[in-house]
């Protein structure tokens, strides 16, 4: 299903980075400190940080990995203008904001507002929706977990993606109904599919050791999946985190659609936008204990390659063995190769920091 994205013009956009540069300046000083999408110094992997920081380290022993159902385009314009109001007493301000609430979209010739949501793809959008998340889930989750848990319980969100971690079964679930209750008063729900409350943590695993059961199932978080495993040496606890298969399918097919529609294109000219692909791709997903997932997208990759050149060529596998494959490889494709460092050495920096 393709979702309608807001086009605004660039008069807009000018008003709305400085109208977003504002509430940035105001928000920072409310906005809690497991809230890392879309804020200035927050990375999606100062998130994972968090979270791979959180799991070995605390009591944790089921983790509620929640989205929530179309989050963008079923915000309650009321309840953000009522969210906006209690710190912005510039009703000039409020005015223009709603505005761009109500702009609505155009495909055509057919103007169209379901009056709710925000514009996707405006650059105000993303701060707006912190803003209502952090009325809605944010306060209120760190209130319920100091008043009804008496384990430990992490939190951890990224836009409207966000995991919850507790030491006890029964608040977990009990937090579950909670939350589903809380997002229904503000015309939200969980995504049925998305959301899961799974038995995980290092507790969890080595009770299903004992007991002879299956593995702790995985979840996904921002691109990757989340599994336990155990160190080779010792048969320690450790968070594993790979690369998700669903994305990993999804760049290839997106890679091999581009590399049908350059088949015509020069072959250095190719090797060098593949190369910077890449980079691209190693820059996100290059964390540690991910080296099998990189490995794989390289080959991949230049399998995807090596067909396009034997497509074009009249020879066919003749023109192009393995042998020179592997020479343009060589010269072009950058190598797979950890870049991150381990959350934990980058989470205790950050602390130190001060800045989480």
């Amino acid at each position: 299903m393709r979702l309608p994205v807001t086009v605004a013009s660039l008069e807009d956009k000018i008003v709305q980075h400085a109208v977003r540069s504002v509430l940035q300046c105001i928000y920072e000083e409310d906005f809690l400190g497991f809230s890392y999408g879309f804020r200035p110094n927050r990375s999606p992997h100062n998130a994972l940080d968090a979270l791979a920081y959180a799991i070995p380290e605390q009591r944790v022993g089921w983790i509620l990995d929640a989205d929530i159902k179309g989050f963008f385009d079923e915000i309650d314009r009321t309840w953000l203008v009522k969210f906006l109001e209690h710190r912005i007493g510039d009703k000039r301000m409020i005015r223009l904001i709603q505005k761009w609430l109500a702009a609505g979209i155009i495909e055509d010739t057919d103007w169209s507002d379901t009056g709710k949501g925000t514009p996707q793809g405006s650059v105000i959008s993303p701060i707006l929706a912190n803003v209502f998340l952090h009325y809605v889930f944010d306060l209120w989750i760190n209130q319920w977990r100091k008043r009804h848990c008496r384990g430990k319980c992490i939190v951890v969100r990224y836009a409207d993606d966000f995991v919850i971690g507790f030491e006890h079964e029964s608040e977990a679930r009990a937090c579950l109904e909670s939350l589903k209750e809380r997002l229904q008063k503000f015309g939200l729900e969980l995504h049925p599919e998305k959301t899961r409350l799974l038995e995980f943590g290092r507790r969890a695993s080595d009770r299903r050791d004992r007991e002879g059961r299956e593995p702790c199932e995985t979840f996904e978080f921002l691109g990757f999946t989340h599994s336990c495993g155990k160190t080779r040496k010792n048969k320690r606890f450790v968070l594993l985190r790979r690369t998700s298969r669903k994305r990993l399918n999804r760049t290839l097919a997106a890679i091999k659609v581009q590399l049908h529609r350059r088949r015509h294109d020069r072959v250095g000219e190719t090797g060098r936008w593949l190369a910077s692909v890449i980079r691209g791709w190693l820059g996100y997903h290059a964390v540690p204990d991910n080296y099998t997932r990189l490995d794989q997208f390289v080959i991949e990759v230049t399998k995807l390659w090596l067909h396009q050149l034997r497509r074009r060529s009249q020879k066919g596998r003749a023109a192009w063995p393995w042998e020179r494959m592997n020479r343009l490889v060589a010269r072009y494709l950058p190598q797979p190769k950890i870049l991150h460092p381990y959350p934990k050495d980058r989470f205790r920096a950050r602390l130190a920091a001060g800045a989480v």
